[in-house]
This record gives structure tokens, C-alpha cells and sequence, in this order.
């Protein structure tokens, strides 16, 4: 596996343990519609959240929550339209941004709720 990709899973598996200790229950991860990828669908009480999970070595060049950009919050607002439609539950969703900075010093991970709202389609 590449060094970026070991990354990236690495980032996830901390991203969804910090959910799982928040009480979240995990219902899928790497949920694919098409070309697209949820990286973490997770629920909290009657909310259905939508979780982007960036994961970076070091947060210098840019912030792992501003490699979220406007292309990729209209695949992440397509993919979650579709599940919902095949979840046909009329639960409150919202979507998140978890961000992973793994450091052989230590690694800073935070949960930005509701992090952004879908734009219209």
C-alpha cells in the first residue's frame, strides 16, 4: 500500500474511533454511489451525520479541513442524497469534517460538526 493511502487509513481509523468514543454508531465506511466516497456514515440520536475524514503529516502547506473544497462538498451533498433516499428515514442529517494530523510527536485530531451546508443541487 502507498505511504499516502497507509495514511489516509490510518486517519480514518482515528477518526472513527474518536466517533465511536463519542457515543456515534457507525453505520458504514467508504460508502460508494458511483465515483463518490463518504469516508464515514455514522449516526448520533436521530441525526444521520456524513463524515470527510483529511488526514495530512504535517498541517504547514494547508489545513486538512481547507482541502475540503467546493468540487468535493457537491460529490460528498450527491453521495449523502443518495443514501438518504435509500435509507427513507425523515432524520435530520448534517456533515462533518474530522481532521487527522498524524506527527511522530503526536497526532491532533478534530471534529468539526456541521461543518458545512449542502448547496443546492
Amino acid at each position: 500500500m502507498a505511504k499516502h493511502n497507509e495514511l489516509g487509513a490510518k486517519g480514518e481509523e482515528l477518526a472513527r474511533q474518536l466517533l465511536i468514543d463519542k457515543g456515534y454508531q457507525i453505520l458504514h465506511t467508504n460508502w460508494r454511489y458511483r465515483h463518490e466516497e463518504i469516508d464515514i456514515i455514522a449516526r448520533t440520536g436521530s441525526t444521520v451525520v456524513f463524515v470527510e475524514v483529511k488526514t495530512r503529516a504535517t498541517a504547514w502547506h494547508q489545513s486538512p479541513v481547507e482541502a475540503v473544497d467546493d468540487a468535493k462538498i457537491r460529490h460528498l451533498v450527491s453521495a449523502a442524497d443518495h443514501f438518504m433516499t435509500q435509507l427513507d428515514d425523515d432524520c435530520e442529517f448534517r456533515f462533518d469534517i474530522i481532521s487527522v494530523v498524524v506527527s511522530p510527536s503526536g497526532n491532533v485530531i478534530e471534529h468539526y460538526e456541521d461543518a458545512f451546508l449542502p448547496p443546492l443541487l
